[in-house]
């Protein structure tokens, strides 16, 4: 897993250039707000599990045909799985929060997860929006927390909604 400034880094390195003035304030930037993404972070973490079972019943509240016999969430295992899944993005979207950098998302949480999705029979928009649902929540907790400008929560979530949203051709 890389962050903001390893993988700056990286790309600097690659290409055998010295930081420029872009650089530098990726750099100031990013460190200027480690502060608040931790605190982020830390209020999202410490509510995890309230924030899963409040975006799930959200979820079901706009789309209950999900939960309905026939419904992709109809059983109690399959209603477990959802919430698992909305677990598992808040867990990595925090991750990246903190990291200032999606790329964990891309290596340990998108890579093949539409097409595995779509084999199953899962349905991408319903996961898609839980996500939506999910970074409003965690924006919600940060500023509760005392987080003046939470900003910065959309990008890992958003990040993740682009990648598994439907792309026209």
């Amino acid at each position: 897993m890389r962050d903001a400034v390893t993988n700056l880094i990286k790309n600097y390195d690659v290409a055998g250039r010295y930081f420029d003035r872009n650089a530098l304030d990726s750099l100031k930037s990013y460190f200027d707000s480690g502060t608040a993404r931790v605190q982020a972070a830390a209020a999202i973490n410490s509510n995890a599990a309230a924030l899963v079972k409040q975006a799930g019943l959200k979820l079901f509240e706009e789309l209950p045909e999900l939960i309905r016999p026939g419904g992709n969430s109809y059983t109690t295992r399959r209603y477990a799985a959802c919430l698992r899944d909305l677990d598992y993005y808040l867990r990595y979207a925090t991750y990246a929060l903190v990291a200032g950098n999606t790329n964990v998302l891309d290596e340990r949480v998108l890579q093949g997860l539409r097409e595995t999705y779509n084999s199953l029979g899962v349905p991408i928009g319903p996961t898609v929006r839980g996500v939506q649902i999910l970074k409003d929540l965690a924006k919600e907790q940060a500023a509760a927390a005392g987080v003046a400008n939470a900003a910065f929560i959309d990008e890992p979530f958003d990040h993740i909604t682009r990648e598994l949203s439907e792309q026209d051709i």
